[in-house]
């Protein structure tokens, strides 16, 4: 459903959300290792979005990846729109250019309420609430 860079960066995000909830900054060693990803991989991710302004980053010694507790916290929407852009949300399930409402595929009618109800979920899916489930040990992030 999304790219291997957009799970990355949900996976990155949730533990980054986790963690700033103790207010540490957390490095890209920690944060791959906390969610089992290649760690060059992971900081150009994040580092996409640190300038899309939906993680913060300070440099050196003692920086990291962080929430500000005064800024709102993303939703599940924001990152994939980042990373993924508007497909998931837009477009044809079978790829087709040309599908629409007038011009419809064999299965734009049934696709369209998964697209409206994905688009629902991600919209309203916040990393807190996501930071809340991993600190009660009710989900995981790595094998």
């Amino acid at each position: 459903m999304f790219s291997k860079t957009c799970e990355y960066a949900i996976r990155a995000m949730i533990f980054i959300a986790q963690k700033s909830k103790e207010g540490k900054k957390i490095s890209i060693k920690e944060i791959a290792k906390g969610i089992d990803s290649p760690e060059y991989f992971i900081a150009k991710i994040l580092q996409n979005l640190s300038k899309k302004g939906l993680v913060q980053s300070i440099k050196g010694p003692n920086g990291g990846f962080y929430f500000d507790e005064n800024e709102p916290i993303c939703t599940l929407a924001d990152i994939v729109r980042t990373i993924d852009g508007e497909k998931l949300f837009d477009a044809c399930g079978l790829g087709l250019k040309q599908c629409s409402e007038d011009h419809p595929c064999p299965i734009h009618n049934e696709f369209k309420n998964i697209k409206a109800a994905t688009k629902r979920m991600l919209e309203n899916a916040k990393l807190n609430g996501f930071a809340d489930e991993l600190d009660q040990c009710l989900t995981f992030l790595k094998r």
